[in-house]
């Protein structure tokens, strides 16, 4: 072999290899990367500056970058704070050039280039929103070793899959200030999502200030709501940074805080007070009366001054057509118009909203369940039921977006929502039928968060979901994914997010400060209990505390996580072999096993000492029992030995009681140890 080959073959690998380390990097995962040699060292000469037609927030976002990457790295960069109009820096770390500014809208161009060499980084986009993209790549990219902070060489050509990439956030049922929602966004805009979904009214509550009609929010929000200089304060922050805001308005049914200030507009007549549990209730608007269409004709002119964007939400779901069904005068008004079933009287209320929101130069959004063939093809449907109905929709002619899978209140692994694709293969769209895929949004329904715990339940999974809407199709690495969403978890918390901190303090919080680290170890291997079997275990409603051991604990536990990963990993190699990896994997069970059955001494103290945790005692006497079997399971299999059958039954049975939840929390180490006991046969 001749040595121009041996080095092109050379050339080849180390390029491979680096393409896979900068993939390591970043999430969402570029549509593509192409490594180069050397990397940009970064001193306390770093500048930027801005160039072409640009939007005056890139000046802002440029400037955030700057900060962000002084608190990240400590170099004091001496750089003043980058504005329109600055005079321009002798010489340029990084060139910032946009094309034009770009409109926030559906469709954005947010396509960017980064290039990187050893003397310059360079930044060129269509957009304004392709350059705040590429921002926050560049970000992602940083590294560090002995000699300092740098970028490697590498450039990025990216552009998203889907133009939609939301997060639904309902303040409705547990109120958020706004606080909340700006940390929120600036999450979202870390990952390249766009689209911030506000569902501001619910059974629970009215959360925006209405001029036409105040008793909305004055009695509707119990004073726990948005001014509309506040939602100007949303939707401006959202905007800089690139992120449209979609105002959601649920109508006809999840009505009951429309109908306390405004009982008129009810179908059944009476007094209504806002509701404390959780579930589908029966108020209902009223959809014969002229006086409904009235109300909400000047209610969504309103909000339609309000919110700029060009969707506008109306829920239309879950309108269990109770209210409707006892009717005498909503009974008559079908049969004299010849109104088959409730879902043709929805139709029909849809349809005035429909041209309520047209007038208003507005596009209706809506769950699944206000697809009608009357209803025109311009509205787009939120699919929650799954891909079957995002399909039928999409082979009606509807633009569709899913959010079936991505339901992050369900307290589910980042895993299963990666691998759930708003376009399978299994759907058999046409292409035509594929481009009114919209893309997907995550959603947070409020039952069971507090401005304390919310995001802990977003992030980081809802970094999984933001890059299957960014990414190619074919980015699936479940790992990889992991590995990557722990990085990106921790950088999360410049933003002021609170997954991580939160955990802490709220389990200091339960024992008072004493036997934290103690309680912190049973916190790691358990997870609230998933989708709503919480609402089953215990009467749960809007006013109770959400400050207990199961809000604490966290979705996903990653220290449970990657003890089954380790069993399992271990259990491939049945051979018999005593290699130094088998060893090693073995001693790793072997001192994670040990330290969590020798805490339980001192857990057990923790928790009788506080009677807030005293719930959870079960749970801890399970992980003791739990951890012991395991032992046990994992010397049978190490001195290849096989295990009585008596033992294996005994211990198969301690399984399945540790499968059982306590205080609505449930253990996630069962699988792995069960795994274990089934090796010993």
């Amino acid at each position: 072999m001749s040595k121009r080959i041996v080095n092109l073959i050379g050339l080849a690998l180390i390029s491979s290899l680096l393409s896979i380390h900068t993939h390591a990097q970043l999430m969402p995962v570029p549509y593509s990367t192409e490594p180069g040699i050397g990397k940009f060292q970064i001193n306390a000469g770093f500048s930027v500056s801005v160039a072409g037609n640009v939007s005056e927030f890139v000046y802002d976002r440029a400037d955030d970058f700057l900060r962000r990457l002084n608190g990240r790295t400590g170099i004091f960069i001496g750089q003043e704070r980058i504005r329109k109009g600055m005079s321009q820096p002798a010489t340029v770390s990084l060139k910032i050039f946009s094309k034009e500014a770009g409109e926030l809208a559906l469709g954005m161009n947010e396509s960017y280039e980064l290039r990187i060499t050893p003397d310059l980084i360079s930044l060129n986009a269509v957009s304004s929103y392709g350059i705040i993209r590429g921002l926050e790549t560049l970000l992602q990219l940083l590294e560090a070793d002995p000699e300092g902070y740098f970028f490697n060489a590498v450039t990025v050509k990216d552009k998203p899959r889907f133009p939609w990439r939301g997060l639904l956030i309902d303040p409705a049922r547990h109120w958020l200030p706004v606080d909340v929602i700006l940390r929120n966004i600036d999450g979202m805009a870390a990952l390249k999502m766009n689209v911030l979904h506000l569902h501001l009214t619910e059974d629970q509550g009215f959360r925006i200030e209405s001029k036409a009609y105040p008793k909305l929010h004055e009695l509707g929000g119990e004073g726990d709501y948005y001014s509309q200089e506040q939602i100007k304060e949303i939707i401006r922050y959202a905007a800089d940074r690139g992120i449209r805001v979609v105002p959601e308005f649920d109508i006809p049914g999840h009505a009951t805080s429309w109908l306390v200030g405004y009982p008129e507009l009810a179908t059944v007549q009476q007094e209504y007070s806002i509701e404390r549990e959780w579930g589908i209730m029966n108020p209902v608007l009223d959809p014969t009366k002229e006086r409904t269409y009235e109300f909400l004709d000047t209610f969504l002119t309103e909000m339609a001054g309000l919110f700029p964007d060009a969707y506008m939400h109306i829920g239309g779901d879950e309108n269990n057509g109770k209210h409707w069904n006892q009717s005498a005068h909503i009974t008559k008004f079908k049969e004299e118009n010849n109104i088959k079933d409730n879902h043709e009287l929805q139709a029909l209320f849809n349809k005035r909203l429909h041209k309520i929101l047209s007038k208003n130069g507005k596009m209706m959004v809506g769950w699944d369940e206000i697809q009608h063939p009357d209803i025109p093809k311009n509205i787009v449907i939120q699919s929650w039921r799954g891909q079957k109905g995002l399909a039928a929709a999409a082979k009606a002619g509807y633009p569709v977006m899913l959010s079936n899978g991505y339901y992050i209140d369900l307290i589910q692994p980042a895993s299963f929502h990666y691998l759930n694709d708003p376009l399978p293969d299994e759907l058999g769209l046409t292409s035509e039928e594929k481009k009114l895929v919209l893309g997907g949004e995550a959603t947070m329904w409020g039952e069971q968060v507090t401005a304390e715990t919310i995001d802990s339940r977003i992030w980081p999974r809802t970094a999984a979901i933001a890059e299957r809407l960014w990414s190619p199709a074919d980015v699936r690495d479940i790992a990889s994914m992991y590995e990557r969403m722990g990085k990106i978890s921790i950088q999360l918390e410049e933003h002021g997010l609170t997954h991580e901190k939160n955990y802490d303090m709220m389990l200091r919080r339960l024992c008072a400060g004493k036997g934290v680290d103690e309680l912190r170890i049973l916190a790691d291997v358990a997870e609230p209990v998933k989708r709503y079997r919480r609402n089953a275990l215990s009467d749960v409603n809007a006013l109770m505390p959400y400050t207990r051991f199961v809000d604490a604990t966290r979705p996903d536990a990653q220290k449970a996580r990657e003890f089954n990963y380790m069993v399992n990993h271990w259990l491939k190699d049945r051979d018999g072999s005593q290699n130094d990896s088998k060893k090693n994997n073995y001693k790793a069970l072997f001192q994670q096993l040990n330290h969590w059955y020798s805490n339980n001494n001192q857990l057990f103290n923790v928790i009788d000492q506080n009677p807030i945790i005293h719930e959870i005692r079960p749970l801890a006497e399970n992980m003791r029992k739990m951890t012991f079997i395991g032992l046990q399971a994992l010397e049978y299999i190490k001195n290849q030995s096989k295990a009585p059958e008596a033992w294996i039954s005994f211990a198969l049975g301690i399984c399945d009681e540790a499968r059982k939840p306590y205080g609505e929390t449930e253990l996630m180490i069962v699988e792995g140890i069960a795994e274990l006991i089934n090796a010993c046969k």
